[in-house]
């Protein structure tokens, strides 16, 4: 559904009046058809698809979210969900006159119940306004990635975010208890209410969630909270290979409960020491790993120094570093958490994969291998959450191609990185999910028989195809 005006050959304009036409009695200055907005939403951090959008729509409750789909669908309206923006599969990206419906406005938290833990919230709450709020009752909401501080409960929920604390706490899913969603008819479902224990039947609290809006709209959710954690410890360790991170990995895991274990590449250090972040030793390794525990006794701290003594002994280590206080750990976490943007002026093509974690060098391995056979001089840049199996792979463009260049090449590296991924039984979007990037390629990871149901799904909560479409699967095409 790209037609969205119904006349292919009107001019932009003409085509957002008309559709503005259909929402302004119900929003009024809420519907906003300016270039400066409609270059503003219907984006992500994906840089493939420009934003064209038709309008941006700012509803305020679930009853006005209601009442656009329920237009929607009497127009034959393409209506995509826009939360933070900050996602990287362009499952939010609006290039075919689609019209955003923007969350900025619902993003309330609703109610704290302290007995329970949880609370309710608007999906257009920051990440880290839950993560405060949670402070402040003395609770922690875990899930936690570098767009915090911009990135939506609701895009999380959508996407299934992950982040940088799974190892110990899970992703998103683990941590909502309900939802309130507006499904593709118009309809407002309550999935699970917020219970811990529930057994009566299908779950669709599941569906929604990592469904990237290609359903319905997330409204509401009920999302539970955790304990804070006690005195946050950070060791920054220096290793002469990719083994040898795995081997401390397995060492410390086996007598400390870690709340991450991150890797990044000498690749990565170097953009990140350019970037303005302080070297954590003199020593120079091939690949280095943070890892995160809680260090809430004398016992746990000498654990922890006793696993690095062995872990230097077997030459697994070959120089690291612990914080002392909270600002030394938070300065540590700069190491991984700003890679990202040290390597964005080189337009990075970014994949986010994952494999079970034991298979994880071999896969680099390979991975290196082939693209390095093919573009030699292609910079790979590793980075993730290799406590989990989630890796990060970013390929920078060289400055004698041009972009379209350079991802046309890239689209060869795609084909063959998920053929290897497919050899490991991996997930092709570890966190980031599929959007319009990695829909070409969602048969590596699901089997045909499991997309026919994915579009079964679909076909029942939004029979008119007007949620998102085009993201995550196609329902007019072979996938």
């Amino acid at each position: 559904m790209t037609n969205i005006s119904g006349n292919a050959d009107a001019p932009s304009s003409v085509v957002s009046a008309q559709v503005a036409a259909y929402f302004q009695p119900l929003l009024g200055n809420r519907c906003l058809t300016d270039a400066e907005s409609l270059s503003r939403y219907g984006t992500d951090w994906t840089k493939v698809w420009a934003p064209a959008p038709s309008a941006i729509l700012l509803p305020e409750s679930i009853d006005e979210v209601q009442k656009i789909v329920r237009l929607a669908n009497q127009h034959s309206v393409a209506l995509v969900p826009s939360g933070g923006r900050t996602g990287l599969s362009a499952g939010a990206v609006a290039a075919d006159g689609e019209v955003v419906v923007a969350f900025d406005r619902m993003n309330k938290i609703l109610s704290f119940d302290s007995y329970d833990r949880a609370v309710t919230v608007q999906p257009g709450v920051i990440t880290q306004q839950l993560q405060e709020y949670a402070e402040q009752q003395g609770l922690f909401y875990p899930v936690d990635f570098a767009s915090a501080g911009s990135s939506q409960i609701g895009g999380n929920i959508g996407t299934n975010a992950g982040g940088i604390k799974v190892i110990r706490y899970g992703m998103t899913r683990d941590w909502v208890t309900g939802l309130k969603v507006v499904t593709g008819k118009g309809d407002l479902l309550e999935l699970n209410k917020g219970l811990i224990k529930n057994a009566t039947g299908y779950d669709f609290r599941h569906l929604f969630i990592g469904s990237e809006g290609t359903l319905g709209f997330v409204v509401e959710a009920n999302i539970k909270l955790a304990r804070q954690p006690n005195n946050l410890t950070v060791m920054v360790l220096g290793a002469p290979g990719f083994s040898e991170v795995m081997n401390i990995l397995h060492a410390f895991q086996s007598k400390i409960d870690l709340t991450a274990f991150e890797f990044f590449s000498d690749k990565a250090m170097a953009h990140v020491l350019h970037h303005g972040v302080a070297k954590p030793f003199e020593t120079d390794s091939q690949y280095y790993c943070l890892l995160e525990f809680e260090g809430v006794s004398e016992d746990v701290m000498d654990q922890a120094m006793s696993l690095f003594e062995q872990c230097v002994e077997d030459g697994w280590i070959e120089d690291g570093v612990m914080s002392q206080s909270i600002q030394q750990a938070e300065q540590l976490w700069q190491l991984r958490e700003r890679i990202s943007e040290s390597i964005s002026v080189h337009t990075p093509y970014k994949n986010d994969i994952s494999v079970s974690v034991g298979n994880v060098p071999a896969f680099v391995e390979q991975v290196d291998a082939i693209v390095q056979k093919n573009y030699p001089d292609f910079e790979i840049v590793w980075f993730g959450h290799i406590g989990d199996g989630n890796m990060h792979l970013n390929i920078l463009k060289p400055a004698d191609l041009s972009k379209d260049e350079f991802f046309a090449k890239c689209n060869d590296v795609s084909k063959w990185v998920f053929e290897i991924v497919q050899q490991y039984n991996g997930s092709i979007s570890a966190e980031h999910g599929v959007g319009r990037t990695k829909k070409p390629y969602l048969s590596y990871s699901r089997s045909a028989e499991e997309i026919g149901y994915m579009k079964a799904v679909k076909a029942l909560f939004d029979p008119n195809n007007i949620m998102n479409p085009g993201k995550l699967i196609d329902m007019d095409s072979t996938q």
